[in-house]
């Protein structure tokens, strides 16, 4: 198969799917004419979400219209898979709507804070035609448990972060800059990179994850969503020979030390205390002269240790001041760890920085497989589910309630969700929505809006207001 082949199968929506798929709309109640499916998160690692990425799913791969062409490719390989292809289906889909998929997307505001166990999307086709798609589009759609988990996991690691910096800074303003994405090399493919390299920029504003930030700025509309330093690497330091390190060092400095500037260089490439000695003597005046700030990464050892051990190290040559928060800020240099990082690993340091002394301002942390990798769709155990179904006029709740796990029973009915206007409280409920003195009408809203429609982007983000409204309680 050619690269063309590939690059064609990857973008037609029809082999977006699971093989299984391709035989539901014969094993469905003959009478059935509509279908409502539902996300959600049933749990995990955190209590709350944050909604973030359906929209480049959305622009990426429902925006286009199936053609004829698609048709085709997908007939073939079916065919010869062994499952049966719903030609005709799809030919009404290409032939009567102009290719654009008939169903309704509807989600919470990418940025949302949600709890779990409440419906974050809901996907609903009333085209008797083709009603199934709801539960075909479940393969594509349900990976948007990727980048809500990537952004998840950094929203929650800015409440940690900021926490120590309220503690021991007098500068909140550093905050987008304290969590750097390193993720770029351990992810998957260049798709996951993008991906959940935009979800961190949520939270944070530093990123070496070229094709995150790109990705960022091309599904939500940013100049530029992060910014990252120059920096060395072992290759940029070890070519130089171990003789000559000092040189490689020396080198970072004139090359990329001017006024205001931030050099990023690794020390750790043959003894990393040496390092920090030549740093503090032979180098100091170089550094201090360019008024830049010097960022030195340890980038071995354990974490914790090798933190404080550099730190006080760097005190001890460059020297420190007293902030209003009690805590020592160094002069002229900085820490970037980005070894070992993940979120257990940056509570551990900083509790220990706090300990012995130090700001959080002294540190920054370079994250790379635990920020982009080293999470699965069982992290929040994500999940899509048909809720309801219509048999002819009449729309029926379908539920799953296994009797072997509990955790998985799903819920029922046409979803929607509501969020209290003074609390923010959030509540799943069914359609019609009946208000009683529980849910009385003037104090809820709903959540849910309308984000696609038959081809159509109802909502199209930036990811200014995403920001906003996933960190609104910082206000």
């Amino acid at each position: 198969m050619s690269a063309g082949d590939i690059a064609s199968i990857l973008s037609n929506p029809i082999l977006n799917t699971d093989s299984y798929k391709a035989s539901h709309y014969l094993q469905y109640p003959p009478q059935a004419s509509a279908m409502f499916s539902y996300i959600e998160s049933r749990g995990g690692r955190y209590e709350r979400t944050l909604f973030f990425g359906l929209q480049m799913l959305l622009k990426e791969y429902l925006c286009r219209p199936v053609t004829r062409a698609m048709i085709e490719q997908a007939k073939a390989f079916f065919s010869t898979h062994g499952e049966p292809f719903n030609e005709a289906g799809w030919r009404y889909v290409v032939e009567q709507c102009g290719g654009y998929l008939p169903v309704r997307i509807r989600a919470v505001p990418e940025g949302s804070v949600v709890p779990t166990h409440n419906v974050l999307v809901t996907v609903e086709c009333d085209d008797p035609r083709v009603f199934w798609l709801a539960s075909y589009l479940e393969t594509m759609l349900l990976r948007v448990w990727y980048p809500i988990t990537v952004a998840t996991q950094s929203w929650h690691l800015r409440k940690t972060i900021r926490a120590y910096l309220q503690r021991s800074s007098d500068d909140l303003a550093q905050l987008p800059f304290k969590l750097h994405d390193f993720g770029a090399r351990g992810v998957s493919s260049a798709e996951s990179a993008a991906i959940g390299g935009a979800a961190h920029l949520v939270s944070f504003m530093g990123s070496d994850t070229v094709l995150g930030v790109a990705a960022a700025n091309h599904y939500y509309h940013e100049t530029m969503a992060a910014f990252s330093v120059p920096a060395a690497e072992h290759s940029t330091i070890t070519s130089w020979g171990r003789e000559r390190e000092t040189d490689a060092f020396r080198n970072m400095i004139a090359r990329f030390g001017k006024p205001g500037a931030i050099v990023s260089v690794v020390s750790d490439s043959y003894d990393l205390f040496a390092a920090l000695d030549v740093w503090g003597t032979q180098l100091k005046q170089a550094v201090l002269d360019s008024r830049a700030t010097l960022v030195i990464r340890p980038d071995s050892g354990d974490p914790r240790t090798i933190v404080l051990q550099t730190l006080r190290a760097l005190d001890a040559s460059f020297g420190s001041v007293v902030n209003g928060k009690g805590r020592r800020v160094l002069n002229n240099v900085r820490v970037i760890q980005g070894d070992g990082v993940n979120p257990d690993s940056i509570a551990t340091i900083l509790a220990a920085m706090d300990e012995a002394g130090f700001a959080a301002d002294n540190i920054v942390f370079g994250m790379g497989g635990a920020l982009l990798q080293q999470i699965n769709r069982d992290t929040q155990r994500f999940a899509m589910k048909c809720s309801a179904i219509r048999l002819g006029d009449e729309w029926h709740d379908v539920r799953k309630d296994p009797v072997t796990d509990a955790a998985k029973r799903s819920m029922k009915g046409r979803l929607t969700l509501l969020k209290h206007r003074r609390t923010g409280e959030y509540r799943t409920v069914t359609l019609p929505v009946t208000w009683d003195e529980h849910t009385v009408a003037g104090d809820w809203d709903e959540a849910l809006v309308t984000v696609f429609e038959s081809g159509e982007l109802r909502v199209d983000a930036s990811l200014a207001e995403i920001r906003r409204r996933a960190h609104a309680d910082e206000a």
